[in-house]
């Protein structure tokens, strides 16, 4: 065990703990540390499709909202690769998104203090020490190693959803979007593909399937227990409240009130894209020519209630939500594009008890912090973990960096990222 006691370790290295790598370089008073299971960063590998873009601006890169002059900027990555002129004539907001993930390697190669490989088994607390005592396992050698720190933060990013009545039946022919890329070769040999899901991920790989029915032949179907395959909100004042400002008076509601807020707020961020609705509208369209029908069904409000196996066909059990009536569906592949859901990590078992919970949930403070259940000198910090209590904006890119602002100010007890208290047009709320 080094004698070194981090000021942070950072658990996880996604987008957010990346960028508050990126961020924490050039802060010579905090010595952090930022620890991640897989060999390098890699972010939705399965979903990292040609023509798919990140759904926020470039500027929602790992620094820009914080610091527009650091060297880990996403211009800063294109004068690298002297690609300015490109990007400069593409005259593009939305980037693809394999570009964003060679943009996060790119920023990662450069942080000594982002450490690979490493998977965090264990996080307990040292009364005598009054720190935190991290130990974790290298992947390729299994060496068990131990760091110490005052604080941490926690990026572990969230895991894939399956519904209850799926989990059961995971195999190489029904599986999770995020894995869809590795999958490719199976869907082609399919008969029939169900897509399962109606979000923006869903519609990626619906398009995906629908460019190679006709090379292929397979019956393609998408479902969805939404009530219909609806647009994204993207107007300028809806986005508003992916801000601060909606923040502070999110997190100032009731508990109770922030769960029916986030109830009536899905098409903020569980919507399609405008621009991936018109592309399969426009090919449904195009297959559709001279008296042809495409081998396709989309179908919304129906929710899967059972499954059964027969002779490698999955028979899928129905039932409409509005109409309240069940009707079967067979299919050989499925692939659910059913979103993700934060799971709290193992490696916290030993400090459990030091946090406090709501409903099997985190309880956090306006900048970040975990409640906890003692009075201690040391912090907990999440990363995209408090979507019940900072709001909507919590898994959204654009808000990586003003999170991360607000973590290094508390910890530094200083301003070294200024945080505007005004930053959009509407008011949310009104003063008591």
């Amino acid at each position: 065990m080094s004698d070194c006691v981090y000021d942070i370790i950072g658990v996880g290295i996604g987008p957010f703990n990346l960028g508050l790598a990126a961020l924490l370089k050039p802060v010579a008073e905090i010595n952090a540390l930022f620890l991640e299971q897989k060999p390098q960063f890699h972010w939705h590998p399965g979903l990292l499709m040609e023509g798919t873009t990140i759904q926020v601006p470039f500027l929602a890169d790992l620094v820009t909202m914080a610091d527009p002059s650091s060297r880990f900027s996403f211009l800063s990555y294109l004068q690298a690769q002297s690609r300015l002129y490109q990007f400069y004539f593409w005259e593009q907001f939305h980037i693809p998104r394999r570009e964003y993930n060679h943009y996060c390697q790119w920023v990662a190669q450069q942080l000594p203090s982002c450490h690979f490989g490493q998977r965090v088994e264990t996080i307990s607390r040292q009364e005598n020490s009054h720190c935190f005592e991290v130990q974790t396992r290298d992947m390729a050698s299994g060496t068990i190693s131990t760091y110490r720190c005052q604080n941490l933060v926690l990026g572990v990013g969230s895991v894939p959803r399956v519904p209850a009545c799926l989990q059961d039946v995971l195999s190489e022919n029904v599986f999770h979007s995020a894995e869809f890329l590795h999958r490719r070769d199976r869907t082609r040999q399919s008969k029939s593909i169900t897509v399962i899901g109606s979000g923006q991920s869903a519609a990626e790989v619906f398009y995906q399937l629908l460019q190679e029915q006709e090379t292929y032949g397979y019956r393609l179907e998408w479902h969805t227990r939404s009530q219909g395959f609806f647009p994204m909100e993207y107007s300028k004042l809806g986005l508003e409240h992916f801000s601060p400002d909606y923040i502070h008076y999110f997190h100032g509601l009731s508990l109770e009130r922030r769960e029916r807020v986030l109830s009536e707020q899905n098409l903020l961020y569980k919507g399609i894209s405008f621009d991936t609705i018109a592309d399969i509208y426009n090919l449904l369209y195009e297959r559709s020519v001279a008296d042809s029908s495409p081998n396709v069904r989309l179908l919304s409000s129906v929710e899967v209630k059972e499954v059964e196996i027969i002779d490698d066909i999955y028979r899928l059990e129905y039932r409409h939500l509005q109409q309240d009536r069940r009707f079967a569906h067979e299919t050989d592949c499925i692939i659910l594009a059913t979103g993700y859901h934060h799971q709290i990590p193992s490696c916290l078992a030993d400090i459990h008890s030091l946090i406090q919970w709501h409903q099997g949930r985190y309880v956090v403070n306006l900048d970040y912090r975990l409640e906890l259940t003692q009075e201690i000198p040391n912090q907990i910090f999440v990363q995209n973990g408090e979507l019940h209590t900072h709001g909507v904006g919590a898994p959204d890119l654009g808000l990586g960096a003003h999170r991360n602002s607000v973590i290094i100010n508390t910890i530094t007890g200083k301003t070294v990222y200024p945080v505007n208290s005004r930053n959009v047009f509407q008011q949310f709320g009104v003063a008591i």
